[in-house]
């Protein structure tokens, strides 16, 4: 299938890789444009100078953009998607929140064009791998066109109809992460602190019930060594929660909880910088506790 994709930074560039890799035509365009030779030379990918064009050669375009402003920006500016000549539909993989998904099928449907909510979750190394869990909002009609393409990234869960409701599912995804990370870093100063080996501590959380996304792959990977490398930025997570949080409030729903955890990340944004990996949450309690949650390649503490 002659595919367009929009986006090329940690995930996107991932995502098009498999995308490629399963045989795809990809029209390809990003603001990097070493991140568009990449995929040129090294892939075979073709590359567009701006978002028109990649939706001019492009029946589907897919997008995986950073904020919601971008997205809109991308598909809806002069220059961008909405105006291309061959695209019928999007699939937008980014992060965006329910209003603007909506927004988005509303303003793309009065030109003829198919608005398909597909955000996803697993981060750089589940995009790479093509386990993502891809959370799509869509007609049945479109879901099935595209539903071929999206199994490339990985598993497919067709969410709803309604625009906006894989930004619901993703939300809540992205919420219930960003607060097992954030009571696991707590949780884990504390037991090094109290002299446990972080390691062992692992262990026993990822066999008992306090296992979550964080014990079971974050920790392990990127805490302990140090190397707070998973591929996911703060700032983007803080985001996140900062879209849940008006959700919740457009819902009516009191989220107490919620508002802590999203106070914590702010925290980290603005003491850690928006660019450092979400991991980092960490290094907040470490510096307020004196005391670091490391161990080394050996498994012994550090």
């Amino acid at each position: 299938m002659q595919l367009g994709f929009i986006g090329l930074g940690r995930m996107g560039s991932r995502m098009a890789g498999r995308l490629l890799g399963a045989g795809h035509d990809l029209v390809v365009h990003d603001v990097e444009i070493d991140a568009v030779g990449s995929l040129v030379v090294d892939r075979g990918a073709t590359a567009a100078s701006s978002a028109r064009e990649v939706a001019d050669l492009a029946e589907t375009v897919l997008t995986s953009l950073p904020t919601p402003a971008s997205v809109l920006d991308v598909l809806l500016a002069p220059d961008g998607v909405a105006q291309g000549t061959a695209v019928r539909r999007v699939v937008d993989l980014s992060t965006t929140g329910t209003r603007t998904a909506r927004r988005l099928a509303e303003e793309l449907g009065l030109r003829g064009v198919a608005s398909i909510d597909a955000p996803v979750s697993g981060g750089t190394s589940g995009a790479e791998k093509g386990t993502l869990a891809v959370m799509a909002a869509a007609s049945a009609v479109e879901f099935d066109a595209v539903s071929p393409v999206l199994a490339t990234l990985g598993r497919v869960f067709h969410v709803g109809t309604e625009p906006g409701l894989g930004q619901a599912m993703k939300l809540v995804n992205n919420y219930l992460s960003a607060a097992a990370l954030a009571t696991t870093s707590e949780a884990m100063v504390v037991g090094v602190r109290a002299g446990l080996d972080p390691r062992t501590m692992l262990d026993v959380l990822n066999a008992g019930s306090g296992r979550n996304s964080a014990t079971q792959d974050k920790f392990p990977r990127s805490v302990l060594p140090g190397t707070f490398d998973f591929g996911f930025a703060t700032a983007l997570m803080e985001k996140d929660l900062g879209l849940f949080a008006d959700e919740a409030a457009a819902l009516a729903v009191p989220t107490w909880v919620g508002a802590v955890v999203h106070q914590m990340w702010r925290q980290t944004r603005d003491r850690l910088g928006p660019d450092s990996d979400f991991t980092s949450i960490v290094r907040l309690v470490e510096g307020w506790a004196g005391i670091e949650v490391r161990a080394d390649v050996q498994g012994g503490p550090s």
